[in-house]
């Protein structure tokens, strides 16, 4: 192993000894000697089978068959999750098969920043997570089942579905990718349209058709946001099938490794007699093979986030200080858009994840002694699916990649460190995705122009207020203030005034993503202006030092001048009222600053 990766890991380990402890004794109380539905009284029973065929009903009534619980984000507004419409009973089917039992435990919200970004609802997004965690709960909460299938693949799904099977750690689990969308417009072509559009060079018309060009069918969009980082993240922890993440949801393979995914979980039952749960096969090592493979990628920033959270929720506690020193180490191997010019369909044809985890294990920065759903040790994630006579079938992955402008190695990395950057300083802390932003722009001292919405950014770049050296500062978007919405609505602008040769940066207790691209952006600052972080005192005109290459952020104002300066909170009502977020003010008021994970569970 990698003496960094190795550290790291024992670190996370020590400091997670009583936590962890407590959780594994948490999840081996509630597991079951035979099928939980033995617990039940026969009225119990007999609610939760009612419903079923004929033949169900008699393998439920007995106590020796499994019984499957699907707990599905499927709706057919969202591409991502469209897919999922037909797979409850083709999961069934496959249980059938096996002499298993599966039903639907319930279901779970799903919205989507692509939908929402800009727009009131977006501020719901981040608190969706823990809701998505607590109605899973509650359809698992029937203790009908004896293991269960998360199907969910987007932004802020797969982190609460996760959430909620360390809450249910007893189960063994799988989780069911949907893939990705076909390859449609190019990313280039995009981003120009949009920039044009942000100049008054085009009209809406135009923007229209580029972006229906861009996310044209079903599956996930096929940048790489948080939702494909999801997806890379779940794969290398080992929680999808080996090369399950990036099959696009139309081709006959993602109907046969759904399959193998309902099959593969009956293996792990307590009856199967190889019972291995969720909450033990994901530990500390699981935890920091995500962190890597998030690092080597330059993926979401917004997993600084959500996998403190994850691990919070299996007894482990992780630190944005994990993420920079794995930083150090961890190369950047992968180029996809935002941060190069491949979308994540280019990735799987230039190598996929089973290139990446190979070139990984080579360097000792990945643990290779991990269990997975696919069976003990992460070299099982080199292998790639095939079909053979309708069959499936693994084989060797690549050992070399097909397009090293897409995929690179450990000799010849993109950069010799992870493409995400922890900032610290007066402002407090931040994190910056570095991947994509030359390094020359990764260093700026400018002053302050602030606003308190992102919606009064437009007036001023179209009044040329903008046109200058400048940090736009949006405060007040932290997750007690208002949720902490994603502000990619102000990426095109601020784009444009790159390429008219200005030094520009974000800085931002909002969220950006994983689409920031080129823009050098620290975000999640925490404490966020709300509760009185520093940023609450910026004023226009104040220098701002914002360094990608040292980690340091800092407002260079005296400080017996800021010591004078009186804090005068911007009205938030009307972002606290309105397209639901009325609903929402207890977990915006339970809710734990970013780099606690931004999450309203004491755990």
């Amino acid at each position: 192993m990698n003496p960094t990766v190795e550290r790291v890991t024992q670190n996370i380990i020590a400091r997670s000894q009583a936590g962890r402890a407590n959780y594994l004794a948490k999840i081996d109380a509630a597991k079951s000697k035979t099928v939980h539905r033995s617990q039940l009284s026969c009225g119990n029973l007999a609610h939760g089978f009612a419903a079923c065929s004929p033949d169900d009903k008699n393998s439920l009534r007995n106590m020796v068959k499994s019984n499957i619980g699907i707990i599905t984000s499927y709706n057919d507004m969202l591409s991502a999750h469209q897919p999922y419409e037909h797979y409850p009973e083709r999961i069934k089917h496959a249980l059938h098969a096996v002499g298993a039992v599966g039903q639907v435990a319930g279901g779970v919200p799903a919205m989507c920043d692509g939908v929402t970004q800009g727009q009131d609802g977006m501020e719901l997004s981040l608190l969706s997570r823990d809701l998505i965690a607590m109605s899973a709960a509650i359809g698992l909460s029937h203790n009908m089942f004896d293991g269960a299938l998360y199907l969910g693949v987007c932004d802020k799904i797969v982190p609460g579905l996760f959430i909620a099977a360390m809450s249910f750690g007893h189960l063994p689990s799988v989780f069911v990718p949907a893939g990705p969308m076909r390859t449609g417009a190019s990313n280039k072509e995009k981003v120009r349209v949009r920039q044009l559009y942000a100049e008054g060079k085009v009209g809406r018309d135009a923007l229209l058709e580029s972006e229906a060009n861009s996310y044209h069918s079903a599956g996930t969009c096929t940048f790489y946001g948080t939702a494909n980082s999801n997806q890379m993240i779940m794969e290398v922890m080992g929680l999808h099938l080996p090369g399950s993440s990036f099959v696009c949801p139309d081709i006959p393979l993602r109907d046969v490794l759904t399959d193998a995914a309902a099959r593969q979980v009956t293996r792990m039952t307590e009856s199967s007699g190889d019972y291995l749960p969720v909450g033990r096969l994901v530990d500390e090592k699981v935890i920091v093979n995500g962190i890597v493979a998030l690092l080597a990628t330059g993926g979401s920033t917004n997993h600084t986030m959500h996998l403190v959270a994850m691990a919070k929720a299996a007894g482990i506690t992780i630190t944005w200080d994990d993420f920079s020193e794995l930083s150090e180490v961890v190369p950047l191997l992968c180029r996809i858009y935002p941060n190069g010019s491949g979308d994540i369909n280019y990735f799987q044809a230039a190598g996929g994840v089973s290139l990446l985890v190979r070139e990984l294990l080579k360097g000792g920065l990945l643990h290779e002694d991990v269990h997975t759903v696919a069976g003990f040790g992460l070299h099982r994630y080199t292998q790639e699916p095939f079909l053979e006579d309708g069959e499936l079938v693994y084989r060797d992955g690549p050992h070399a990649s097909l397009d090293p402008e897409v995929i690179s190695t450990l000799e010849a990395p993109f950069v010799k460190h992870g493409g995400t950057k922890v900032l610290s300083g007066n402002l407090g802390r931040a994190v910056m995705k570095t991947s994509s932003v030359p390094e020359d722009r990764q260093v700026i001292t400018a002053p302050a122009l602030v606003f308190e919405s992102q919606y009064d950014i437009d007036a001023a770049f179209e009044a040329g207020k903008l046109d200058r050296d400048c940090i736009v500062v949006v405060r007040f978007q932290g997750p007690k203030a208002i949720g902490m919405p994603e502000l990619h609505k102000l990426m095109p602008p601020m784009g444009v005034l790159m390429d008219r040769g200005y030094k520009v940066a974000l800085v931002t207790d909002g969220r950006l993503s994983g689409a920031s691209g080129k823009v050098p952006a620290a975000i999640h600052i925490t404490p966020e202006a709300y509760v009185g972080g520093l940023l609450a005192k910026v004023r226009d005109g104040d220098l701002i030092q914002v360094d990608g290459t040292t980690g340091k952020i800092n407002l260079l104002v005296d400080e017996a001048e800021l010591a004078s300066r009186e804090v005068v909170q911007p009205d938030l009502s009307a972002s606290h009222v309105g397209m639901g977020r009325e609903l929402f003010s207890a977990l915006r008021a339970q809710i734990s600053g970013a780099e606690e994970g931004a999450s309203c569970f004491k755990l």
